[in-house]
């Protein structure tokens, strides 16, 4: 079955280190949905974009590579029979119907570390 990255596009990441569980609440249950149905692979909230450092040839500066009104908050990868199934999926993450977006693509390899290599 082939994966797919979703990006999730929105103001700001919902894991501000003051969130609460009622901020992350409909994020937590999408994902929830999607580990039980067997559809996710892996999953990763990204912290907010005040905390970000951007790297440009020589330069290294506070914040986010670009301004935009929009970051990219997360991704997760799914399985997905095909390109249909997969844009079905990403569809119904909280980010579409809450005023940001989600980019759908097809991940084209990947690696995965062992955890007997994290552990060294």
């Amino acid at each position: 079955m082939a994966e797919y990255a979703v990006l999730i596009y929105v103001h700001d990441s919902a894991h501000a280190p003051d969130a609460t569980p009622e901020d992350l609440q409909q994020c937590d249950q999408h994902s929830d949905e999607l580990a039980d149905s067997g559809t996710m692979v892996a999953a990763y909230a990204l912290t907010p974009r005040d905390m970000a450092t951007s790297i440009r040839g020589d330069v290294i500066t506070d914040g986010p590579f670009l301004e935009s009104k929009e970051v990219v908050a997360g991704f997760y990868v799914i399985e997905a029979p095909d390109l249909d199934a997969a844009l079905a999926i990403a569809r119904r993450d909280p980010a579409v119907t809450s005023g940001g977006g989600v980019e759908v693509r097809p991940v084209h390899s990947s690696f995965v570390r062992s955890a007997a290599e994290a552990a060294g």
